[in-house]
């Protein structure tokens, strides 16, 4: 390298380390996990067809060499029906108080809808003021992102940015298909120049903020809801009642487990005509998910594990106030 050259790298300025929370929002089944598990790279959010699937505001670490960007996947924001409805609504109340940023998700291949415009007041509410030409002024920087675009031909493409482009006061609009790997690299670009700029807060190799009790209770959720899809009650609930490793036993049982991990879960339905739905005949369906789940679960708890699963009933507890703290709602 030249004298020169010396000279005008010492005199470029160092990018700026930016780092911040980023809030996902949408109406139910946009892709708002699908969209997060590939920017992730794993899968730590369930990606489902099936409307409100995700429960928690799971929050899911990017770390790049100058950037570190945490993404909060909300439960959709609905219309609740149940006490369960309701506090996964306080759940996204939460999770949005501490956002630097939002993405908000609009599928390419849907209308515009009272959904969409009830996500939008909200956060305007929150989030803006209204300056006296009827523009909004954002607090933080919102982020429209346009997924399924595999699903349109350019023209319709076009249109629908022009549509979405009219809709908000967005600070950016990034067209994106996840599953395809589409436009995945920009969506990542987009989200990191909007950030502050902080300092990295979660350690490098650290990919989600959830414990392992959470991320396997997801992870059994997530398969059943893929293996048994319509015929599953959209009542289900599964906790992970205890990891115990083998230097925690006593020395019969460790003996037993012959080095492995326990991992002790409960399934929950809300009536008993529900249980051999998820059984299956001679616990067939069990016995399947168990095999579908070895790898992911012995990764997760970082050694062989046996997964111990009952399938137990509490009563229409989507709208029990202890149940729903038992369960963990």
């Amino acid at each position: 390298m030249t004298m020169s050259e010396q000279s005008n790298a010492a005199s470029q300025p160092a990018t700026p380390y930016r780092s911040g929370f980023v809030a996902v929002v949408g109406r139910p089944n946009v892709g708002k996990s699908t969209l997060i598990n590939a920017l992730i790279g794993m899968q730590i959010a369930i990606a489902s067809s099936r409307p409100e699937t995700t429960r928690k505001a799971i929050r899911g670490v990017l770390t790049t060499d100058h950037a570190q960007i945490v993404l909060v996947d909300t439960p959709g924001i609905h219309r609740p029906r149940t006490l369960l409805g309701q506090r996964l609504n306080d759940v996204v109340d939460e999770s949005l108080a501490d956002s630097d940023e939002i993405a908000f998700l609009l599928p390419a291949d849907q209308e515009i809808g009272p959904g969409d415009r009830r996500i939008l007041s909200r956060l305007r509410s929150q989030f803006a003021t209204k300056n006296d030409d009827g523009t909004f002024k954002w607090k933080v920087p919102l982020i429209a992102i346009v997924t399924k675009i595999d699903q349109l031909d350019r023209n319709a493409l076009v249109n629908k940015l022009i549509e979405i482009n009219e809709f908000a006061d967005f600070a950016d609009i990034v067209p994106v298909s996840a599953l395809e790997d589409d436009n995945l690299q920009e969506v990542r670009n987009v989200l990191i120049d909007h950030l502050p700029e902080g300092p990295q807060m979660y350690p490098t190799d650290q990919v989600t903020e959830e414990r392992p009790e959470d991320a396997i209770a997801e992870l059994i959720r997530g398969v059943l809801l893929e293996e048994l899809d319509d015929e599953l009650p959209h009542s289900l609930a599964v906790v992970v009642d205890s990891i115990d490793y083998p230097e925690n036993m006593d020395e019969e049982d460790a003996e037993m487990m012959h080095g492995k991990a326990r991992v002790m879960v409960s399934i929950y339905v809300e009536r008993d005509s529900q249980k051999p739905i998820i059984i299956g005949k001679g616990a067939s369906h069990l016995v399947h998910i168990k095999k579908k789940l070895r790898t992911p679960v012995n990764r997760l708890v970082g050694r062989k594990a046996n997964l111990d699963m009952q399938v137990k009933v509490a009563k229409n507890w989507q709208s029990d106030p202890k149940k729903l703290d038992r369960l963990g709602f």
